[in-house]
């Protein structure tokens, strides 16, 4: 039996492996997993792909073969126990004949739930959950925040000055960042499932938001306008990606119903209204802010996020708080930590 240093080691490769899916497998999770023998050696390895495809432990356990028999399996989300678009892990898992499954962490799916883990002891196989466990839920909070809430995981986005500024006095927006820090944006776009804008940052801007990286996913886009003041012309109509209107008169309702289609993650980038709404109402998950180092000033300018605020002693702080530095501008990210 590997040691615990070397468990270790086969669980975080398998959340290596995970990773890989760049959240194509949405709405399904990010999974990896690794085949071991009884010294430790890596009999086989894959990962959840996109979604519809054969899952990460069926890759695995299918390059491992016959040599799976008595082995260990690590993998970095509990095994689905019913059908789906494929058959459940837990019947390839047992028919292998491993002896020993590594789990990260139960599957926070209603229709999972422990099922799988459960299945798996009952069938005679030895399962043990919780390592990395940490690790495992930063890799899927877009799906464990969608299955525990019933809406997607948020995330406000806005580039700034250094006074907070995203627009100058006379209307200026573009470019407060740099192209490193732009590029970095894109990813996001491709990273989640749909992307948000207010009507007033159509008008002023007239963005595409598409995420124009090669490969990349496109999000949905989904502009907040409760008078139709859409341009027919306006670029966020353009093809490539699904449009979605909507009034924003009920935030919760709209983030339910981007749940109910499946979206596990939504990107809302502005304007500072309709990021105040959002921080406001208790909305958002975390914060990414690119910071460009200029000094708008101006009591005509626009401050980042609007709303009424609050104040110092309510407000929620940033926890695992990363700083990286984008050409000439810096990325600030962080999760909302609520509970202080």
């Amino acid at each position: 039996m590997p040691s615990h240093a070397r468990d270790l080691e086969l669980m975080a490769l398998a959340l290596v492996l995970g990773a890989r899916a760049d959240h194509r497998t949405s709405p399904n999770p990010m999974v990896g997993a690794v085949v071991s023998s009884g010294d430790g050696r890596v009999l086989g390895q894959g990962y959840h792909e996109a979604a519809g495809g054969p899952h990460a432990e069926v890759i695995a356990l299918a390059q491992a073969g016959a040599g799976a028999r008595g082995a260990s399996l690590y993998v970095t989300l509990e095994p689905c126990s019913s059908w789906g678009r494929t058959p459940p892990c837990v019947e390839a898992v047992l028919k292998a004949g491993v002896s020993r499954v590594l789990v990260a962490m139960e599957d926070p799916d209603r229709g999972v739930a422990g099922a799988g883990i459960r299945a798996l002891r009952e069938g005679g196989i030895e399962v043990s959950v919780g390592l990395l466990e940490a690790e495992a839920r930063r890799l899927n909070r877009f799906y464990i925040c969608q299955r525990a809430t019933g809406r997607p995981f948020v995330t406000a986005k806005f580039a700034a000055s250094l006074d907070g500024r995203v627009r100058s006095s006379g209307g200026q927006s573009r470019w407060i960042t740099g192209a490193a820090a732009r590029r970095h944006a894109h990813l996001e776009r491709h990273r989640h499932d749909a992307v948000l804008v207010g009507i007033n940052t159509v008008l002023a801007d007239d963005p595409l938001l598409s995420a124009r990286l090669p490969a990349a996913r496109q999000p949905l886009r989904v502009v907040l306008d409760s008078k139709g003041r859409t341009p027919a012309g306006a670029r966020v109509r353009g093809p490539g990606a699904e449009l979605l209107i909507d009034s924003g008169s009920d935030l919760p309702g709209l983030l339910g119903l981007l749940a109910g289609r499946g979206i596990l993650s939504l990107l809302v980038e502005g304007g500072p209204r309709v990021l105040g709404s959002f921080f406001d109402q208790g909305l958002v998950d975390a914060v990414q802010v690119y910071l460009a180092p200029i000094v708008l000033g101006g009591e005509g300018s626009l401050s980042a996020v609007l709303g009424r605020g609050a104040e110092l002693d309510l407000v929620p702080h940033l926890q695992d708080v990363e700083m990286r530095a984008l050409g000439r501008d810096v990325l600030i990210s962080g999760n909302v930590h609520r509970n202080r």
